[in-house]
């Protein structure tokens, strides 16, 4: 718990900075919206339609939405001298931006078109002009309803925020999404209060300003606005502060689940301990996301597998072995992506099929084609992007596999689920700790389907243009760790309840 409290104030700050500049863009788009659309009545029906259409977006789709459009749009804005990152900040702030403009829209209208028009009336009469009776009648008379608007956003943002962690935007979310992976309730238990928390204080300052507005109670106007004031100095002054510091840190990414925060860690306490450059973490980042922020530098260094590479980026379903697998993958990544590959680290975690061991005899299973017998009477639960990967297909295919149900959930849920007996098959990970744990069997893959997944390390071409020393001690890893020592560092976090850096400062230690 004492880490987790560590990193709390860091984490809240970076929530408070994404919530606070996202509804200020979002009022500052939607207050002037609501004002046209009031003098346009025809454009109030689709203008209120497409926010409500932005607003049922899933919200976690509609960040990730913005990491290819951000992507497409870089090279664009490059040669105007404008930096676009297609990870971090930008596209949760853009994402948070859209996603907290229809209540603040459709209460400005409300708030509008709400107004006496005796009062209308009354301003013509005494000679005001329509920009005159918009800044002295309409928008005072509506102020309370376009700030009930916002103090409806604002709950809505602060929780949404916290699934900006697989856009590679640091909030609130990273206690949430590594708490479940790693299973550390102190985590999730963290990020959940402190989240609540955030929400109930913002709740209550705007609401002191929507009824202040309200009643004419001038002194609590005040006192709301002065609160608001000093949260916005505090994200402004870490702003700053982090803008001051001109070091650039050595960015390295994580996937969501345990193996790779242990190895971020890995990664980032050696490279500070065999070089003088900075690490610092961004995690539980989708496959996807975090390639594409290798190939445009906003990742400097992470751990992928050559299987994943090779049927997910470049498309290859063949098999012609584990070698010339890794020797494909390393000259494609280097000779059309401009990346490096600085090594295998020495072990492989591959997808398998994974039963509870009694289920598994039970039904006489051993082998995926054993398997094929049974599975209509059985349901299989898989990883978000399972069922959608060439392997999934190939596996399928080759042995005529048809269960009764398939599941995509968490992948911590989803050996939760298998343990429980919720789910029959699992798509494991060879190296994940829990397998022992929970004394799940791994089916063998007796016709050689599932490709080979060796964990190889990868460096953008600006770390090696810029930081050669990093990319020598990134080397000296290569064949340090095999499957059973990966195995036994995942079951220290997931089972022992040890943190990463923890078990990855153990490691490095016996290793030196």
């Amino acid at each position: 718990m004492s880490e987790q409290l560590a990193l709390l104030p860091g984490y809240l700050t970076a929530h408070l900075q994404l919530t606070l500049v996202a509804l200020l863009l979002g009022a500052g788009l939607s207050v002037p919206l609501g004002v046209f659309v009031t003098r346009r009545r025809a454009l109030e029906g689709p203008v209120l339609g497409v926010a409500a259409v932005i607003q049922t977006i899933p919200s976690l789709a509609l960040l990730a939405i913005m990491v290819p459009t951000l992507a497409a749009l870089a090279g664009t804005a490059e040669e105007f001298g404008i930096e676009l990152r297609s990870i971090g900040y930008l596209p949760a702030i853009i994402a948070l931006s859209l996603y907290s403009m229809l209540p603040i829209l459709r209460n400005t209208v409300a708030g509008i078109l709400g107004v006496d028009p005796a009062l209308h009336e009354a301003a013509r009469g005494v000679g005001m002009t329509p920009g005159q009776r918009l800044r002295r009648v309409e928008l005072p008379l509506a102020m309370p309803v376009i700030v009930a608007g916002l103090r409806t956003a604002t709950v809505w943002v602060v929780g949404t925020a916290t699934l900006s962690t697989p856009v590679g935007a640091t909030s609130l979310g990273n206690f949430i999404f590594t708490g479940l992976q790693t299973r550390n309730n102190a985590a999730i238990l963290v990020g959940c209060l402190a989240a609540a928390g955030l929400a109930i204080v913002l709740d209550q300052v705007i609401r002191g300003l929507e009824v202040g507005l309200r009643d004419r109670r001038r002194a609590l106007v005040a006192v709301s606005t002065i609160v608001l004031g000093g949260l916005v100095a505090v994200a402004a002054g870490a702003w700053w502060q982090d803008r001051s510091d001109d070091t650039r840190s050595v960015v390295i990414g994580s996937k969501s689940f345990t193996e790779q925060y242990i190895l971020a860690e890995v990664l980032g306490q050696w490279v500070e301990a065999r070089t003088d450059q900075r690490a610092e973490g961004l995690q539980s980042l989708g496959t996807t996301v975090l390639f594409d922020a290798l190939v445009t530098g906003d990742v400097d260094i992470y751990v992928d597998y050559s299987g994943t590479v090779w049927a997910e980026f470049m498309g290859r379903e063949d098999l012609p072995g584990r070698a010339a697998v890794l020797a494909g993958v390393t000259e494609w990544l280097e000779g059309e992506q401009g990346l490096h590959v600085v090594g295998n680290l020495g072990f492989q975690n591959t997808y398998a099929l994974g039963m509870r061991r009694a289920r598994a005899e039970e039904l006489g299973v051993r082998t995926i084609s054993d398997l094929a017998r049974v599975a209509p009477r059985l349901e299989i639960g898989g990883d978000y992007v399972f069922f959608d990967r060439a392997e999934w297909d190939a596996i399928e295919s080759e042995y005529g596999l048809h269960f009764r149900a398939e599941r995509t959930m968490d992948p911590a849920l989803m050996y939760e689920a298998v343990g429980a007996g919720q789910v029959d098959v699992i798509s494991a990970y060879s190296t994940d700790g829990r397998i022992a744990s929970m004394d799940l069997v791994l089916l063998e893959d007796d016709r050689a389907v599932i490709p080979p997944y060796d964990a190889i390390v990868l460096t953008s071409a600006r770390l090696a243009r810029e930081a050669p020393d990093v990319l020598t001690a990134l080397g000296s890893l290569a064949n340090t760790i095999d499957e059973a020592r990966m195995q036994q560092m995942n079951f220290e976090v997931d089972d022992a309840g040890k943190t990463p850096a923890e078990v990855a400062r153990n490691f490095l230690t016996n290793l030196e």
